[in-house]
């Protein structure tokens, strides 16, 4: 009986001579091909034989990749259960994440890493013998790991959770992508719970808010007189997190001169408090998350590749709320339990209308959004049960943006969405950023990058108290273009 084959479909002959040569090097039979038709051919006479497909975008004179997702299109439909790892351009990563949230398990670039992408198969190819041909239950994967945070029963929440499970046991770096308010603290808290640090502490940092002056002090501490104001030794968040996980929110808000300085850590291990010449060891795992696109950004240069390598050796990306609609239900109904325990009120039920209204609403601002209006609602009604009229007063009452219907962004983009809701909050708060950043979820380095990315001109008249402040991020906005 043959060994399991992983199929290299390229119409280039050297990238398939090249990755031919890498998987023989270590361990793995491979087959290769040119052409969409053959690969279906193949796929066909082996069905059982190919463990994975390593596929190519284009196969012409095109660029779109459309020829590549409509092969994976069809390698689904037949084998609905074999990976496929898309291989694209820099130029092109915003087609290989379109085809990873069209099903592909992955993508990587060309040129690749080999080391990076026999991780990366390793890594897949352990996820498939693990899932086996049926999606794990809710039921079943909490028998096996604490999840207790993460409600939801959705398929897609259930690959993330099952994915989870598996690598919160390793020391392996983990990239969580996904919007504004879709859970990934609650995942990076998952990851450290299951995992063998969980015994130490997870250290969160909000790396939007660390200023690129106070970088090295905040992360690797520093030491009695190394400055002026450091009448004190002072431990960094590397040095608090010892053996334990690291967490760094909103990576993709780092400046290329602070990334050299993180990425130097985590290829060394090692780092020097400011104003020290001892050498501390950097025993931490480190759990990362952000809503931007980070391949993008390394693509368009805001972003170091090799950092880029050594934070998603594993890659999380987590839906929108809107794209597992069947989970609001139970989020909604955990929340208003939490709420009313917080607040110190008897227990409050939601109306089937309530539940019906809630579950057709876009929620551009996922879970958080939705908290918001379940705690607005709770505190301003006062009733043992919620019904879909009381929302839709407070709704209007408040003045605070709502979805109201699905509707109102129909036809819109996220960007388009996310654009109108900062220019909302610009109005309803006069323009005072300190407290647009905060209705909106944002650190104020993270809203003026959005200011920026969307072109949005805001005038001095309102220029809040913290003015200073303001100026400072954006020296350092502008040190991070």
């Amino acid at each position: 009986m043959s060994l399991p084959k992983i199929l290299i479909v390229d119409d280039d002959e050297s990238v398939q001579i090249s990755l031919a040569l890498l998987l023989k090097q270590n361990g793995f039979a491979s087959i290769t091909c040119d052409e969409p038709a053959k690969a279906l051919e193949v796929l066909e006479r082996e069905p059982q034989q190919i463990c994975l497909v390593l596929l190519d975008m284009n196969f012409s004179l095109q660029t779109t990749g459309e020829e590549g997702l409509a092969l994976m299109a069809q390698i689904h439909q037949r084998l609905p259960h074999l990976p496929v790892l898309l291989m694209t351009a820099w130029g092109s990563i915003s087609l290989a994440v379109k085809g990873v949230k069209a099903g592909a398990s992955d993508f990587f670039t060309k040129p690749w890493d080999n080391q990076h992408l026999l991780q990366l198969i390793r890594t897949t190819l352990a996820s498939r013998g693990e899932a086996s041909s049926e999606t794990q239950t809710r039921q079943s994967l909490d028998a096996q790991y604490d999840f207790s945070e993460i409600v939801g029963e959705h398929p897609e929440l259930l690959k993330i959770l099952a994915t989870l499970g598996r690598v919160a046991k390793t020391n392996a770096s983990v990239l969580i992508l996904g919007e504004s308010g879709t859970g990934k603290e609650l995942v990076a808290d998952a990851i450290h719970r299951n995992s063998p640090r969980a015994a130490q502490d997870i250290v969160k940092v909000n790396m939007g808010a660390v200023s690129s002056s106070l970088f090295e002090s905040e992360m690797f501490g520093h030491v009695r007189g190394a400055f002026t104001d450091a009448k004190a030794d002072r431990k960094g968040h590397f040095a608090t997190a010892h053996q334990g996980s690291l967490f760094l929110d909103e990576i993709g808000e780092l400046n290329r001169a602070d990334q050299v300085k993180l990425l130097r850590v985590l290829q060394s291990q090692t780092y020097q408090a400011v104003g020290s010449s001892k050498t501390e060891k950097a025993d931490v795992r480190i759990i990362s998350a952000t809503n931007r696109e980070l391949a993008e950004q390394v693509a368009q240069g805001e972003f170091r590749e090799d950092l880029f390598y050594r934070l998603n050796l594993i890659t999380l990306r987590l839906p929108p709320l809107r794209e597992r609609r069947s989970d609001i239900p139970l989020i909604a109904k955990q929340l208003l339990v939490k709420l009313c325990q917080t607040y110190g009120m008897e227990p409050v039920q939601l109306a089937p209308s309530a539940v019906d209204w809630l579950s057709q609403q876009a929620w551009p601002g996922n879970i958080r959004q939705l908290k918001q209006s379940l705690e607005r609602t709770l505190l301003l009604v006062g009733k043992a049960s919620l019904e879909k009229a009381d929302f839709l007063s407070v709704e209007e009452e408040s003045g605070v943006p709502q979805c109201r219907e699905t509707s109102i962004f129909s036809g819109m983009t996220l960007d388009q969405v996310e654009k109108l809701m900062i220019n909302k909050a610009l109005d309803d708060h006069a323009g005072n950023l300190s407290r647009v950043a905060k209705v909106l979820g944002l650190s104020r380095f993270a809203l003026y990058r959005r200011l920026e990315k969307h072109q949005i001109v805001v005038g001095e008249a309102e220029a809040d108290s913290d003015s200073k402040d303001a100026a400072n991020a954006s020296t350092t906005k502008a040190s991070q273009v």
